[in-house]
């Protein structure tokens, strides 16, 4: 590969680290050419990006992007290395949890997720476990719902009727 090439590869690398700062570096070497397709197949269902990339290219990247944190996964970027971009920083997480009960591979090296580094295979319930913007959106609103819900439930059922009264009587004072 040409020098050219290879400053090609890393510029469209850190362009996408740029769009999706969230992802996943993966071992998915020894999937047969049915299994590599099931797992790129759910990877496009799940709007998760799956790259293979040469561990040296998706070094030069990360130091391009100045990432903190990128030098832990340094020692992680052997053998055969796969990169899953997502938006949604749990998605990969689930679809290798998901794809691996019938399969050994893929198996996580590491990710950064929401600007922590996690390393390691051990760390895979731990990404799991996040939750998306999405969802601690709707936690939040859940949240703020709740104690106005009482207050409506505790009007309505104990003084509903006197809340009433006092508001025709009110508007028959106007």
């Amino acid at each position: 590969m040409r020098k050219e090439e290879k400053a090609q590869i890393i510029d469209s690398i850190a362009a996408q680290l740029e769009q999706t700062p969230d992802f996943y570096v993966t071992d998915i070497e020894g999937l047969n050419a049915e299994k590599t397709a099931n797992l790129r197949r759910l990877c496009f269902e799940k709007n998760v990006k799956l790259l293979v990339v040469k561990n040296t290219l998706l070094r030069k990247a990360l130091e391009a992007k100045n990432y903190s944190d990128a030098a832990s996964l340094f020692p992680v970027l052997k053998g055969s290395t796969a990169v899953m971009f997502t938006s949604t920083p749990n998605a990969p997480a689930k679809l290798i949890k998901e794809f691996s009960k019938d399969n050994e591979k893929p198996v996580l090296k590491g990710a950064i997720v929401q600007d922590c580094t996690y390393v390691g295979a051990n760390q895979l319930d731990v990404l799991v476990d996040i939750k998306s913007r999405e969802e601690l959106i709707g936690d939040i609103i859940t949240l703020l719902q709740s104690p106005a819900k009482n207050v409506i439930s505790a009007l309505q059922a104990a003084a509903g009727g006197k809340i009433a009264g006092l508001v025709k009587t009110l508007s028959e004072k106007e």
